[in-house]
């Protein structure tokens, strides 16, 4: 009888070890589904309240479950969520290309993982996805891709500002909100070290600053702000935000000094008065938006060096750039659509030599020596009779990324 009563036992014991373990499985499944992120389509919704707007993302794409904010395993031991690096764009119209050339030129030289945030037109979504799926083997990054999202009842006159869909940036704070910092650059940059350089300036805000720009120009003489502007901005000659580095915490957190009102103004509440009062006077749309912002809030703002930012003004009339002088352009930004002429073929060199570049170890060492005869060719301009300035930074970072020894690196 005891026997019995022991193999009895013995089920039931199996029996409710096994439910145990269909609910945890069952649970785990639960908990997959709701994660969201990788490369599972989620729906796209769009609402404006009052002080910010939310887009929701239209694709996640990732390489990885450690993107995963509070990711467990099915055995409950919490993964470590890795930090990542978060860089954003805004692409409208003819501007794919462009931007998986920086896109590329930011994964080959970075050593942090990325996660990219992509504003761009529903029609340029597919291509992105089709392009960036095929990289995730790399396991370097993750991306999201959002829709263009503008508050409703002012959508239009934001997305025709300056270029299109440009002004989304202003927007960014508002709508990446479980974000804390963030790199915004424009389609036209080119990474020539690792991100990871500009991101640990972020180290070097002191309490009061929320972002980092370069100015607008070094020589006040040939300066647009200076000679221009019907409105005010930020310090001699402007800033650039081309490149932009956020504290997006603090700004969210912000009130600013403004000219419209003797009351201080949160990001989000600011904007749209601030267009209304200046829409007439402004050039360069969110840009000039954003110097008005600074030279209001100049404690505000933490200015990084031009090699930080290095446009055509810095070298098409002699070179004004003395910091990338001595040490070499950190990211190159090309305006004035220098990708795509020959007004300024040191540009268009360095871009067209990443642009043909592969993930390969190989492909990368290999691009130098070809784009130093080709830099070669380009001393009868300004820009290229200091043509070492354009690969001083980017042989380093090749030695330093892919020539040591892994544990050197």
């Amino acid at each position: 009888m005891r026997r019995y009563l022991r193999i009895v036992v013995l089920c039931l014991g199996c029996g409710f070890c096994s439910l145990l373990y269909a609910f945890s499985q069952l649970a785990v499944s639960l908990e997959e589904g709701a994660g969201g992120g990788g490369g599972k389509p989620q729906a796209a919704t769009a609402s404006w309240l009052a002080g910010g707007g939310r887009g929701a993302a239209r694709w996640a794409g990732s390489a990885d479950p450690g993107a995963r904010p509070g990711w467990s395993d099915r055995y409950g031991l919490k993964i470590q969520p890795i930090e990542r690096m978060h860089l954003a764009v805004v692409a409208c119209g003819e501007r794919l290309e462009e931007t998986i050339t920086m896109l590329k030129s930011a994964i080959i030289f970075s050593i942090k993982p990325l996660q990219f945030h992509i504003f761009a037109e529903d029609q340029l979504h597919d291509n992105f996805k089709g392009i960036l799926n095929s990289w995730l083997l790399l396991q370097t990054f993750n991306y999201t891709l959002y829709p263009i999202t503008f508050p409703s009842e002012n959508a239009a006159e934001w997305k025709k500002l300056f270029k299109p869909c440009a002004s989304q940036r202003l927007f960014l704070p508002l709508i990446l909100k479980e974000v804390d910092s963030l790199l915004y650059v424009d389609t036209d940059i080119l990474f020539l070290r690792p991100i990871d350089d500009i991101w640990s300036l972020l180290k070097k805000f002191n309490s009061t600053q929320i972002a980092a720009m370069a100015p607008e120009h070094e020589e006040p003489r040939i300066g647009w702000y200076n000679r221009f502007a019907r409105h005010p901005y930020y310090g001699k000659t402007g800033v650039n935000s081309g490149v932009m580095l956020m504290n997006m915490t603090r700004m969210r957190r912000k009130y600013f000094k403004n000219d419209m009102t003797a009351a201080r103004l949160r990001w989000g509440d600011m904007l749209m008065p601030l267009l209304k009062k200046y829409k007439l006077n402004i050039t360069w749309g969110d840009q000039d938006l954003l110097n008005i912002i600074f030279f209001h809030n100049p404690e505000s703002l933490f200015v990084f060096p031009c090699q930080w930012n290095y446009r055509p003004d810095h070298c098409i009339y002699g070179s004004n750039c003395q910091e990338a002088e001595e040490e070499g352009i950190f990211i190159l930004h090309g305006n004035r659509g220098v990708y795509h002429d020959d007004k300024q073929p040191a540009f268009r060199a360095v871009y067209e030599a990443l642009r043909n570049c592969s993930f390969e170890d190989d492909s990368v060492r290999s691009l130098l020596k070809p784009l130093e005869l080709e830099l070669q060719n380009t001393v009868h301009t300004y820009c290229g009779k200091i043509y070492k300035i354009f690969i001083k930074q980017l042989m380093k970072s090749v030695r330093d990324r892919y020539e040591r020894p892994p544990k050197e690196r």
